[in-house]
């Protein structure tokens, strides 16, 4: 029985879908931005085995969940009511998120109507385009950012039409720019605020902007609130404070980033209840809900608000350095809004050194001939991306890491013309 083609491809090559690559699947040569960062820091750590990486490129949290979060699921972790299916989630979590969102934005929610939990955003962001897109129809979504909620757009037959976030507009979006014929096919407006990458906020009166729009042109608006803990010299903001945002979509949350739960996969939907039941109706056919355990102890993270303060500060008090020290370098930056995330514009070459055609060419730059690891941005103009995540157990370490990246970019003499 022959399991290959005379060509060396199994059977079953032409069978792939055209949302993968159809029957050329495999064989792009291609490589993912995050995957060459990969290979050029595996790179750059053989070949200068005694430089230390100085690693701005990693985007999770540098250190675990709270003790008092971890304990709880060890305790949860032997229960045998926890070992079955969760399917949509128990109450006991929905309750907790309506009192978090009640406590910490003054929004009220019925936690039996207008909360589902999910697996982590990245889920729900990715099952949401099942509930509206069918094929022609059109999500609009900002970039830089993250692709998903565009990536499932596609594979159920529709457009992904681009809005860019650019400095002149204050890193957000400019919907003027979005053809007629477009807008008559939207039914997505997909947001990230606080943004990631750029670090900007939302303030009432874009919220007020976006609402009006959607309103008048009969979209549903997805906010990526996943940053949301990480707002600096404002209180963080929820969409759904502003009137009328309830009746215009939903709000994605995750535990990852202010609660420092990466990988634990759990955060939740919540805003209309006919979204937030139609998005349960489709991950009810997706998955078996994240394990009660992991529930559990969400439960008790979303009841510790010191938790995301002290996260929010120690995020503030890297940004403000790394600020400090790329301005010394000759980087033109400042402090973003949000996020761990630093977003500032691309050198563009060394003088006496190379030219950088854009953001990627600098970032390979860095790591290869200095191991320094940053992500390049070129969606909406040449961008490097600073995380202030990097391991760092005291302020002291912190700021050695400073001295030697000040010391490291201090012999490179950035061409930013």
């Amino acid at each position: 029985m022959m399991a290959n083609t005379g060509d060396g491809d199994p059977y079953f090559q032409a069978l792939f879908a055209d949302r993968i690559g159809g029957p050329n699947y495999g064989k792009n040569t291609e490589i993912y931005k995050f995957e060459k960062i990969k290979r050029a820091k595996r790179r750059a750590l053989a070949e200068h085995p005694d430089r230390r990486l100085l690693d701005f490129g990693i985007g999770e949290n540098d250190e675990m969940a709270a003790a008092v979060v971890r304990e709880e699921m060890a305790r949860q972790i032997h229960r045998p009511e926890n070992r079955g299916y969760a399917d949509n989630g128990i109450q006991d979590f929905k309750d907790a998120v309506a009192r978090f969102m009640a406590r910490q934005f003054g929004v009220q929610l019925d936690p039996v109507l207008e909360i589902n939990h999910c697996i982590g955003s990245k889920s729900a962001l990715a099952m949401l385009p099942a509930v509206f897109i069918n094929p022609g129809d059109v999500t609009l979504i900002t970039v830089p950012g993250y692709p998903v909620a565009g990536t499932h757009t596609r594979y159920y037959g529709g457009e992904v039409f681009r809005l860019p976030l650019l400095p002149e507009n204050d890193f957000y979006p400019d919907f003027s720019i979005i053809p007629p014929d477009v807008l008559r096919r939207a039914k997505l407006l997909v947001l990230n605020y606080p943004n990631s990458p750029t670090g900007q906020v939302a303030t009432e009166s874009f919220y007020r902007e976006v609402i009006e729009f959607a309103f008048r042109h009969r979209l549903v608006v997805i906010q990526d609130a996943a940053h949301v803990m990480f707002s600096y010299g404002r209180p963080p903001f929820s969409f759904l404070q502003v009137p009328g945002a309830k009746e215009v979509g939903v709000e994605v949350h995750s535990l990852s980033k202010g609660w420092h739960m990466i990988g634990w996969r759990l955060g939740w939907v919540c805003g209309h209840q006919r979204i937030v039941r139609a998005f349960a109706d489709v991950k009810d056919n997706c998955d078996s809900g994240q394990f009660i355990a992991i529930q559990r102890a969400g439960i008790v993270a979303l009841e510790h608000p010191e938790i995301p303060e002290q996260a929010r500060a120690k995020y503030e008090r890297r940004l403000r350095k790394l600020v400090e020290t790329l301005r010394r370098a000759g980087f033109d930056c400042r402090m973003p809004g949000g996020t761990y995330f630093l977003y500032v514009r691309s050198p563009q070459g060394v003088v006496g050194g190379p030219r950088f055609e854009n953001a990627e060419a600098a970032s390979q730059f860095l790591i290869t001939e200095h191991s320094v690891c940053t992500v390049p941005w070129d969606d909406a103009g040449p961008y490097l991306r600073f995380s202030v995540t990097y391991e760092a157990a005291t302020e002291a370490e912190e700021d050695a890491l400073m001295q030697e990246t000040e010391a490291r970019f201090g012999a490179i003499r950035f061409q930013f013309d």
